[in-house]
């Protein structure tokens, strides 16, 4: 039985999401989910993970919340030294 294109699909995914592949490994990609569920669905979970992680490292905590870490932080090294 041959691959039907599945196994190269999930191989080449996350470079596929980032753009990293050529011109043609990325149309034979893009053929191939658009025909195939099962691997259409990984990308999609690839792809929304990925922007939810993206979206996580741009938030920053509150300014009370991270001097509190800060005093925190400051009183243990004290003890400590």
């Amino acid at each position: 039985m041959t691959d039907c294109g599945c196994e190269k699909a999930r191989r080449d995914l996350e470079e596929y999401l980032r753009n990293e592949v050529c011109k043609t490994e990325h149309s034979d990609i893009a053929e191939h989910l658009e025909h195939c569920p099962a691997c259409r669905d990984e990308a999609l979970v690839a792809r929304t993970l990925t922007e939810v992680v993206a979206r996580a490292c741009k938030e920053t905590a509150p300014e009370e919340l991270r001097d509190q870490v800060l005093a925190r932080l400051r009183a243990v090294q004290a003890v400590h030294s």
